[in-house]
């Protein structure tokens, strides 16, 4: 029987577990550079015998216009890149792995936060009943996103570049690949939704249309660094940032032909409402996840298949056993570095401070202790 704590083959990259640390935002790079906070934080999950198989960074943006968080670090530039050095060593000292997700927010964003003042933009001029974070005085404050404006059709390769350069950034930073950011109601996202997507023209109406740009911006990506270095994080169902579609259903089964062919090192699937239900659902019936793993594989799909939202060590072994290749822990990670250990001995595991999950300094980032 498949266990968390055996090694697998995952496209190009070799894990020593089958525990992922998933992405999580935290609000601590000012000025979008990483730091040595941040690469003493990855270096306390990275060890493979107590922490992650392979980690995944928190959402990086691929531009200043991707940008609609405080305090989140960037991948388009040569500072970063050097920044993001410090990371990758740390990691890489420990024996971990680590990936770097891939971000544009879209309409998820603040004009404060944007080049000169702008809008935020989206595939339609439609306001996301949705909040950002700012940081006032150190601290993290939820306010209203921006209204965004509609992205021409001929903006839409300067997107789909960026998105490449910042996957070539990242290899040359030290990261062992991408994982290119298509969940969660941000920009990817937004095209593939009904709810956020009203275009009428080549990326809008039909599910083949809507699921344009997420090709290209995938084939861009495996075309620099190639898909045994490629994830991709998808969330058919979650209602995160506003995101909705009538029939998520047939949708997300097209994204998975569409992306089978790419030779990707592996599909991140959040089940449920993103840290939410699992149950939830979006459209006439419950989200098949079989049938959608079902199409990838059909098509040629063989990327590792990783699940995430909510899993515990018994959820784990079940889903697991039922054909996942990999489970994705988020939160977790947070209050326990070496959630490894921890899930092998049982516990016990410490309690999450959620006061200090955004912004602010050591507390509640590197101070939570382990089993050592």
């Amino acid at each position: 029987m498949t266990t968390l704590f055996e090694p697998c083959q995952v496209g190009a990259l070799s894990l020593a577990s089958r525990i992922v640390m998933a992405p999580l935002t935290r609000n601590r790079a000012p000025g979008g550079l990483a730091n040595a906070r941040m690469a003493s934080y990855y270096r306390q999950r990275a060890n493979p015998a107590t922490g992650a198989g392979l980690i995944i960074t928190e959402a990086t943006g691929i531009s200043h216009q991707g940008q609609g968080y405080a305090d989140v670090p960037g991948i388009w530039n040569a500072e970063q890149v050097a920044s993001w050095k410090q990371v990758t060593d740390a990691v890489h000292a420990e024996g971990g792995k680590i990936v770097m997700q891939l971000w544009h927010v879209g309409r998820i964003s603040h004009t404060s936060l944007q080049p000169n003042g702008q809008a935020p933009v989206a595939p339609s001029a439609v306001a996301a009943k949705g909040k950002t974070v700012l940081l006032v005085d150190g601290k993290a404050q939820f306010v209203d996103v921006s209204a965004p404006r509609a992205l021409d059709a001929a903006e839409l390769p300067g997107i789909v570049e960026d998105y490449r350069r910042a996957a070539a950034n990242a290899v040359a930073a030290g990261f062992d690949g991408v994982e290119v950011h298509a969940a969660n109601g941000y920009l990817i996202d937004q095209f593939l939704r009904s709810g956020s997507n009203q275009r009428s023209d080549a990326y809008g109406g039909a599910i083949e249309n809507r699921a344009r740009f997420l090709q290209e911006v995938m084939q861009a990506v495996v075309a620099e660094i190639g898909g045994g270095r490629t994830g991709i994080r998808l969330s058919p169902v979650t209602p995160a940032n506003d995101a909705s579609d009538d029939l998520p259903q047939p949708l997300f089964e097209q994204v998975a032909r569409q992306l089978a062919p790419l030779g990707l090192a592996y599909v991140h699937i959040i089940e449920g409402s993103t840290g939410g239900p699992r149950e939830h659902q979006q459209g006439p019936a419950p989200f098949d996840y079989a049938a959608l793993k079902t199409a990838y594989r059909q098509n040629g799909g063989q990327g590792a298949w990783m699940v995430n939202n909510g899993y515990d060590l018994p959820l784990a072994e079940q889903s697991l056993g039922e054909g996942a290749d990999l489970i994705a822990f988020g939160r977790p990670f947070i209050a326990n570095p070496d959630l490894g250990a921890r899930l092998q001995k049982g516990g016990p595991f410490n309690t999450l401070d959620r006061a200090t999950l955004y912004g602010g300094g050591d507390a509640g980032y590197l101070d939570y202790p382990t089993l050592g």
